[in-house]
């Protein structure tokens, strides 16, 4: 990133590591300059919760209005019903409004704990409210006359697509003039000059400036970030075990805690920076510790990155709960600790497999025997079967593992 800005909120996002791309990097810095400027990023209600995925760009939102901005969630309550194709193999499965509606109150509840709501603070809306009432031959002649198929197929999340010869249906294909509609209609209604998003929405964003420019001869902007994997190559936000959900109903603060507390030594500077309001100086000292110091630094990203989501008074709780279970042994025995590469889990591994990759017990023969004895508990539960897998145990939240009173180990992903 070689240019230099001079507004905050650009130059944090530079600094942090937040930006992609942007269309327009000086032209947008003097906007911000010159006054507050309205911003949206759209969230499709595809799930009851949003998951670390989304974190990034919900953090791009806070810092948006920490610097003097306003912000605008955009929840698709009309494109949940078609489905954004970006970069996916397949059509999405197409929600009932009852689904979509009970989506999005689950969603709410999360950007509630990182946007000022109310008076002149962020903003929440839903696109159904000027999807659903379109005009089918209208939206054509006014809208749909402005897009050309050859350069909508041209987008590399399409194109992708149609080279591996997997089916795009017409509802998919109309998903990226929905979108470019809602930039339209947010400008019109909020003045609003700013689309972000992920990089893989660049080809969506690029289309609703350019519409914009042609109906209204408005000039906005896009700016996207990064699609972010852990060192090891991992999407971020997903796992073997499912996604990393935001809200605590679907996964408790404890789980979330942990999950920010297994981060690979190799990306702890990056995301104290993208996740957490610690100063850039600070991420910087903290992610190059080393050895045994490093752990330190992975706790107060944990207790940093949970604090704005649950709460402090949930992250001290976690904390507290790990240093007890985990550190002391939970029954003042050793703990040691044993990480293995994410390649291991595979389709699934047995706790067989984890006691013998691990070094617990030298053998299967032997893992099954103290299974059967009864000597093995796996987060303080006792195990009887051999089969059980345990890729759920792993990815968030460590697993401890048990032998009798005095043995226990820690296992974590690397």
């Amino acid at each position: 990133m070689t240019y230099s800005p001079k507004s905050d909120f650009l130059r944090v996002m530079i600094e942090r590591g937040y930006v992609a791309d942007c269309t327009d990097y000086a032209a947008l810095d003097q906007a911000l300059l010159d006054g507050p400027v309205t911003a949206y990023i759209g969230y499709d209600a595809t799930a009851a919760s949003l998951h670390v995925g989304h974190l990034l760009n919900i953090m791009m939102l806070r810092w948006f209005q920490k610097t003097g901005n306003r912000p605008i969630t955009l929840m698709g309550g009309g494109t949940t019903k078609v489905g954004d194709p970006s970069f996916r193999s397949e059509e999405r499965p197409l929600l009932d409004e009852a689904a979509i509606q009970a989506n999005i109150d689950g969603m709410q509840q999360v950007f509630a704990r990182y946007l000022s709501y109310g008076g002149d603070g962020a903003l929440m809306l839903n696109n159904a409210e000027w999807l659903d009432g379109l005009n089918y031959l209208e939206f054509l002649r006014d809208i749909g006359r402005h897009f050309s198929v050859n350069r909508m197929l041209s987008f590399e999340s399409v194109k992708s697509r149609l080279d591996r010869e997997q089916s795009l249906s017409f509802l998919e294909f109309n998903y990226m003039i929905l979108q470019a509609y809602d930039f339209l209609e947010l400008h019109r209604r909020y003045d609003c000059r700013l689309q972000m998003g992920g990089s893989d929405q660049w080809g969506n964003i690029v289309n609703g400036i350019d519409l914009t420019r042609r109906v209204d001869d408005a000039v906005i902007w896009g700016l996207t970030s990064p699609l972010l994997t852990t060192s090891d190559g991992r999407k971020m936000g997903k796992s073997a075990g499912g996604a990393v959900w935001l809200n605590g109903a679907m996964l408790s603060p404890y789980e979330f805690w942990q999950f920010w507390r297994n981060t690979t030594d190799a990306d702890v500077g990056r995301f104290l920076k993208l996740y957490t309001e610690l100063p850039v100086e600070e991420c910087d000292r903290l992610g190059a510790l080393q050895g045994s110091e490093i752990n330190a630094a992975k706790v107060r990203l944990a207790n940093e990155v949970t604090t704005l989501l649950h709460g402090a008074d949930a992250a001290a709780s976690a904390e507290a709960t790990a240093r007890e279970v985990f550190e002391q042994g939970g029954a003042g025995g050793d703990l040691e600790v044993a990480v293995l590469p994410a390649s291991v889990l595979g389709d699934g591994l047995s706790v067989v497999q984890l006691l013998v990759q691990t070094g617990i017990t030298p053998s299967g023969k032997e893992a099954k025997r103290l299974i059967a004895e009864g000597g093995l508990r796996l987060n303080n539960e006792p195990v009887g079967d051999p089969q059980l897998t345990v890729n759920q145990l792993l990815i968030g939240n460590g697993l401890k593992v048990s032998i009798g009173k005095k043995k226990h180990r820690m296992v974590t992903l690397g």
